[in-house]
């Protein structure tokens, strides 16, 4: 789309990318006492359109995480956060804000890309131990912009298959199996 701008010299064309969308994350899901961080890299368009993590329908994270801490997948958002917040779980995203067009991780322009401030949520929760990655851009982006900045370096760090629809690749069953042995190590 081009509009025309104009200065004391005359107009000029401006031009704009739609294709190009700043989108910004949701706060972190915390209970009083989490010992389990899972972080996501930003919400698709579906999640940011419910203002829910993990809302696209054939994400299987709800699925997982609902066989993990016994809370069917089918219950409300909001007992499914409980639940999580009950189950020790803290939930987040590595990224704060970045322009992405779309729902894909490999979409994201990481020269805007703004990191969460991962370091305060841990100074919150100080028995987070654990740090799991739904999927490898969460665990790319923190391992360059967040880790360098932590001080507490002796938490576990584990990759986990991503629950994205983007990558069926291995079945429910077995993506379950490795989400359970780390959330549960």
């Amino acid at each position: 789309m081009t509009k025309k701008g104009e200065t004391e010299g005359g107009t000029f064309p401006i031009s704009y990318n739609l294709s190009m969308t700043s989108v910004t994350s949701f706060s972190p899901i915390e209970g009083i006492s989490a010992r389990v961080l899972i972080l996501g890299s930003m919400p698709g368009v579906a999640s940011l359109n419910a203002n829910q993590y993990y809302a696209h329908p054939q994400n299987a994270f709800w699925k997982i995480l609902g066989s993990i801490i016994s809370c069917p997948a089918t219950v409300s958002y909001e007992m499914r956060v409980e639940a999580l917040k009950q189950s020790g779980i803290a939930l987040w995203d590595v990224l704060e804000s970045c322009i992405r067009p779309g729902s894909l991780d490999a979409d994201i322009d990481m020269n805007s890309a703004q990191a969460n401030n991962i370091a305060a949520l841990l100074q919150r929760q100080p028995e987070i131990k654990t740090i799991c990655f739904n999927g490898s851009a969460a665990e790319k982006i923190f391992n360059k912009r967040i880790l360098p900045t932590l001080e507490n370096t002796c938490l576990k760090y584990v990759r986990l298959p991503s629950t994205s629809p983007a990558h069926a690749g291995m079945s429910l069953a077995d993506k379950t199996k490795i989400w359970r042995e780390a959330i549960e190590a």
